[in-house]
């Protein structure tokens, strides 16, 4: 049974909520090409407020990033010889998290480490063992038409096809019990990661909790990856899991 603090109030004794145990976060950085933002995102990051290892996977840079990782202090670094992807960049860095929570961040800083703690704090006390951070609970966020809808899209199909209750498949933030997310038998390469896991952690019948956070978009122009064709294979792949490949 969780632990409680007991605070007096007034002459009497209220029981309020389970106090969260010590825990380690992994946090898995996927990098390819982020020159300009790895550094201020892995400052952030370590300013966050949380017992953690850092696990960066260099997934084959050619623009310096991997020279600007060589001189970063008290970080994993998992290097790729060739660009793999990061659905594979987040299973080479499982390999090596020993954490009692794993949290996936970008290194783009569209996401604000400062809601890491956020996500963690559910699965700490006990709980969820999976929490989505949703850019969607507080209102409209700034992106493209396009990308706004095939992201309302995805969490539809996610909440048809797999009871998710979710407002947010897509986002980047998930934090996930260590020990369930390693026992995930993962096959993504690149951004099916998403639907992936989503549909792996609901087919076990684990709830999604959600929480809101921060987001800032970022053009192509500024170095965004993803394309609409992965749109389209985010959708398949919701289906494959659904309807054949378990």
């Amino acid at each position: 049974m969780a632990n409680t603090d007991e605070r007096a109030i007034g002459t009497g004794t209220a029981v309020v909520a389970p106090a969260a145990r010590p825990m380690l976060v992994s946090i898995i950085i996927p990098a390819y090409n982020e020159r300009e933002t790895i550094s201020e995102a892995l400052r952030r990051v370590r300013a966050v407020e949380c017992e953690k290892e850092i696990i960066v996977v260099d997934d084959a840079s050619t623009d310096g990033t991997s020279q600007i990782l060589e001189r970063e202090a008290g970080i994993v670094l998992v290097r790729h010889t060739d660009n793999q992807g990061k659905g594979m960049a987040i299973r080479s860095a499982l390999r090596v998290a020993t954490g009692d929570v794993i949290v996936v961040q970008d290194a783009d800083l569209e996401y604000s480490p400062a809601d890491i703690p956020r996500l963690v704090e559910p699965i700490a006390l006990g709980a969820a063992r999976v929490v989505y951070g949703s850019r969607f609970l507080t209102g409209r966020p700034g992106m493209r038409p396009a990308n706004y809808l095939c992201n309302r899209l995805l969490a539809a199909a996610a909440n048809l096809l797999y009871g998710a209750r979710i407002t947010d498949e897509a986002t980047c933030y998930k934090a996930f019990d260590g020990a369930l997310m390693r026992s995930l038998p993962l096959t993504c390469r690149r951004f099916e990661f998403c639907p992936e896991v989503t549909a792996r952690v609901r087919l076990l019948g684990e709830p999604i909790l959600e929480v809101p956070v921060r987001y800032e978009a970022r053009s192509e122009d500024a170095g965004k990856k993803i394309r609409w064709w992965d749109g389209v294979h985010a959708f398949w792949t919701l289906l494959k899991y659904r309807f054949g490949a378990r």
